[in-house]
């Protein structure tokens, strides 16, 4: 029997937390080191000890940059993580930005926290500092698409692309008896600013997201769906917020409006971007023209649209302008940053607008949202919300479920074995029933911290605590 085996320590049980680690040829290799968001019981996994000692990992392969998937990074490296970390040349950029300002702010938070007594703990700590992010950018190692590079020994890798947002890629390993596919998150194939994500090659184990595994997107236009809250909404003075990831939702977000304003559809009112990261990313879009479908022309003017509000005094002063105006700030699921400032303001006021443009992991304020609760917690207090919420689906950068059924349907032959991962317990159960009923693949759900061999045998094992100090560090 293959002493190889693969481990699921994140994004198993749900939508964030990506990290799955290959033990093969006496070496680890973990791909992607996400944060967990949403639920308590879900961040609290942030706060304890790696489930492997980070010292004995080899090397970390990266699918993209977003938190969930690259965001623990950090704190593995001041755990003891001394390895490389192969991303694609974009995924490096942006993680060079996306991790000092996740530093950032939850320093800011922690200080909030402390100075105005809002956390149980009496000394509240980040998770960790810009010292931590400091450490690990020099372990980035830029790995081109379709370029094969021994990661470890006896572990090769190759990065496909997976559209989604700019660098995110595919993860393929290789290892003496096994090809493993990782999808990471997938693009669309109808996506107006990423181009489509590679065909699935054959592979004997396959990793697949399924964050809309149990739902389909609607077919409205967002376009026309934005244009439409804008219109009505800042016709009577009011405010429209749109909380935005400040990678890839944010220039989605201003493409659609930038052509709205091109034919005409969008009224004269000032567009705000506070998100300084969305304002550094910006030339990390230009500098990759063939990764995205924009001519650079279309992708200067979509920048011009908005006010790029950059200092923390601007942003308060947002605060006190009000409207009408747009402002598109992060995170898009309502988790941290300006946004939150914001939406203490103007949340209460029912001229107002929230428009979610993308998903909601279970557990967040955005996800609250939808579910129709309108007082959410920020900063300690108790918020009304009475303004409008409006959900764009149709904006989203991920597939949904009959979307990511014709790209599997598409692969030259069935993987040996295909874990379903990335989702919410209901949208991963549904795709594994549309896998097995409509391809007859062996198809499962593995459960959080589950190791399965790669020769098809499974081993269930909890994850035990190592010594690291992350148990030490207190959360807001």
């Amino acid at each position: 029997m293959s002493q190889e085996s693969l481990r699921f320590l994140g994004a198993a049980d749900t939508v964030t937390g990506s990290r799955h680690l290959l033990e093969a040829n006496g070496t680890r290799v973990l791909v992607d080191c996400g944060l967990f968001q949403g639920y308590k019981v879900l961040r609290e996994r942030n706060r304890r000890p790696f489930p492997v000692a980070p010292e004995s990992i080899d090397a970390v392969v990266l699918s993209h940059a977003h938190l969930d998937h690259s965001g623990y990074l950090p704190a593995l490296v001041r755990d003891g993580f001394r390895g490389r970390i192969f991303a694609s040349p974009g995924t490096v950029e942006l993680c060079r930005i996306m991790l000092t300002d996740s530093a950032y702010l939850m320093e800011e938070e922690a200080r909030h926290a402390a100075s105005r007594h809002w956390s149980k703990h009496a000394d509240p700590q980040p998770l960790y500092t810009s010292d931590d992010v400091r450490a690990t950018l020099p372990q980035f190692s830029e790995l081109a698409f379709d370029e094969h590079r021994e990661v470890a020994p006896g572990v090769d890798a190759r990065l496909v692309r997976a559209g989604h947002i700019l660098g995110a890629a595919q993860v393929r390993l290789r290892t003496d008896d096994a090809q493993l596919h990782f999808t990471g998150d997938l693009g669309r194939a109808s996506d107006p600013l990423m181009h489509a994500p590679a065909p699935l090659e054959p592979c004997d184990v396959l990793v697949t997201e399924s964050t809309y595994g149990d739902r389909t997107h609607s077919a409205e236009d967002p376009a026309d769906r934005l244009g439409d809250v804008i219109r009505r909404v800042t016709h009577k003075g009011g405010v429209v917020l749109i909380p935005a990831f400040a990678v890839g939702r944010t220039e989605t977000v201003l493409l659609h409006l930038s052509r709205l304003r091109d034919r005409g559809l969008l009224p004269a009112v000032p567009v705000y971007l506070n998100s300084p990261m969305a304002v550094d990313v910006a030339a990390i879009y230009q500098r990759y023209p063939e990764e995205h479908r924009l001519e650079r022309d279309e992708l200067t003017r979509m920048y011009r649209l908005a006010t790029r509000v950059t200092t923390a005094d601007d942003s308060k002063l947002l605060n006190l302008r009000g409207g009408p105006m747009v402002i598109i700030s992060a995170s898009g699921m309502l988790t941290g940053g300006r946004i939150l400032h914001h939406l203490r303001e103007y949340g209460p006021d029912p001229r107002n607008a929230i428009v979610l443009t993308g998903f909601q992991a279970g557990g967040t304020r955005g996800a609250r949202l939808i579910a129709g609760e309108r007082v959410l917690r920020i900063f300690g207090e108790d918020v009304p919300i009475r303004a409008e919420v409006v959900s764009v689906d149709s904006m989203s950068a991920h597939p949904d479920a009959d979307e990511m059924m014709d790209w599997l349907r598409a692969a030259p032959s069935a993987p040996s074995a295909t874990y379903v991962t990335h989702g919410e317990p209901n949208a991963a159960d549904a795709l594994r029933v549309r896998i097995t009923r409509e391809l007859g693949w062996d198809v499962r759900v593995p459960d959080h911290s589950e190791r399965v061999r790669l020769g098809g045998h499974e081993d269930p094992v909890l994850a035990v605590p190592t010594t690291a100090r992350t148990g030490t560090r207190r959360s807001p």
